[in-house]
């Protein structure tokens, strides 16, 4: 079975300005908001909501991107200690509403480990999650507070996010996984 596209281009176009009014409508504006991305899709999907929140209020929302490498509990070990500096945002996340953006939400495990370099950045007044697809299975206490599609999705189907900036065109797709 081949991959069925569940978002194309313009719907995923529409997603991020929703999901765009709804944090602006959450946090009562965009004063004191920060958009932080996990890495890769992450931080492509923090950037194009800066530029939407540009666009529809004119805000200059600070974003940058989370390394969590050194977070993740599956790489950390006795040998290896967090480092809070490979995370130089470029600003300060105390007393910031900080929204955490990521293409996927599955397990949480990356979300846990990006709250923890967070906190070794600095205190924050509130974290939220948005994401482009929740598709469930979660190993970890952790719900998005803004979410583009749901998706339910078994363990052997895989979420397909495509975005122009690395695969030439936006889409969002599910398929058996490889």
């Amino acid at each position: 079975m081949g991959e069925r596209i569940l978002l194309d281009g313009a719907a995923l176009g529409r997603m991020l300005v929703r999901l765009t009014h709804e944090v602006a409508e959450k946090n009562r504006g965009t004063e004191n908001l920060c958009l932080l991305g996990i890495p890769r899709r992450g931080e492509i999907v923090a950037e194009r909501m800066r530029a939407l929140l540009a666009e529809h209020y004119g805000a200059d929302v600070p974003c940058a991107g989370i390394d969590i490498g050194m977070y993740r509990d599956d790489l950390v070990s006795g040998y290896f200690v967090p480092d809070a500096r490979v995370n130089s945002l470029g600003f300060s996340v105390d007393g910031r509403h900080v929204v955490l953006c990521d293409d996927v939400l599955h397990t949480g495990r990356s979300v846990r480990a990006a709250i923890e370099a967070i906190f070794d950045l600095g205190r924050p007044a509130r974290i939220s999650l948005l994401v482009l697809c929740d598709r469930g299975g979660r190993e970890m206490p952790v719900s998005p507070d803004f979410v583009g599609k749901n998706v339910p999705a078994a363990r052997h189907e895989f979420i397909d996010v495509r975005l122009r900036e690395i695969e030439g065109e936006d889409s969002l797709g599910i398929r058996e996984r490889e």
